[in-house]
């Protein structure tokens, strides 16, 4: 098995590294470190370090498995905790994982000057003006939906719709679902301008288009932790992506245990 461990600057993060890789060595005739062209991708931190580990193997998405070992402050993609090492080591030896897909959202750039860039987030894609209010007219399948103004717009994975979608009053869908949802960011809703006020779920076969009325405003548009900055968005489409990431599940953790775990806890009151 060719396994890249990919960790996180802490120094917590760097130790569970070099402890990991120690006892992987132990077993030299069935592990072999490869950054290149791994089969399996290890990230150790928390699911920040682990949205980068995607973007770093984006290429590779088809043909890698990722596994989750948390040592940071949220680990909603982690299987494993920092102190469960020789179990999981243990799990890689023995044990046939099973391979856990969620859906991914693609992201068309289209820019004034006619350049065009697609993008895929495990997470969620956001757009919010600098300065201002954002306007723009959002389209599903090519038919004007509404025209917004507020902060911005964000569109959310099922597994992205805990992070910042859940922040700003998305709903959380179960990864099952192939969907993206609309979020918006502190809408304007008066006589004058009127939004929905409330998240929307697309299916896989539909398109959500946002044309920014004023196409010289500097409009930060964001892909998980990725950030761009620019003044030449002419538009950008968001729909369910071809592409799956996959994980190895050598131990599968219900969604909906993981949304409790993270968020509510252990504690039950009666």
């Amino acid at each position: 098995m060719r396994i890249s461990i990919y960790q996180n600057k802490s120094a917590r993060s760097q130790k569970v590294s070099d402890n990991l890789k120690i006892l992987l060595s132990e077993h030299k005739h069935r592990f072999t470190f490869d950054e290149i062209n791994p089969e399996v991708v290890i990230s150790i931190g928390g699911d920040g370090t682990l949205l980068s580990a995607f973007q770093k193997y984006l290429d590779q998405i088809d043909q890698v498995r990722f596994v989750g070992v948390h040592t940071g402050h949220l680990g909603f993609y982690a299987d494993w905790q920092e102190f469960e090492l020789d179990e999981l080591v243990d799990s890689l030896l023995q044990l046939q994982p099973q391979t856990i897909k969620y859906p991914l959202l693609e992201s068309i750039v289209q820019y004034s000057d006619g350049s065009q860039k697609r993008v895929l987030s495990m997470n969620e894609a956001a757009l919010k003006q600098i300065s201002g209010t954002l306007a723009a007219d959002v389209l599903i399948d090519g038919e004007l939906f509404e025209r917004f103004r507020g902060d911005g717009l964000t569109a959310a994975t099922p597994t992205g719709s805990t992070a910042y979608n859940k922040a700003i009053g998305g709903a959380v869908m179960n990864p099952s679902l192939a969907s993206i949802q609309l979020s918006e960011i502190a809408s304007i809703n008066n006589q004058v301008f009127r939004t929905l006020g409330s998240p929307l779920v697309v299916g896989p076969k539909e398109v959500i288009r946002v044309v920014p009325l004023k196409a010289d405003n500097e409009i930060i548009l964001s892909h998980d932790h990725l950030n761009e900055t620019t003044d030449q968005i002419a538009w950008v489409e968001f729909r369910v992506a071809h592409e799956q990431v996959s994980f190895a599940s050598y131990r599968h953790t219900p969604f909906w245990r993981r949304v409790r775990n993270s968020f509510i806890g252990d504690e039950v009151v009666d």
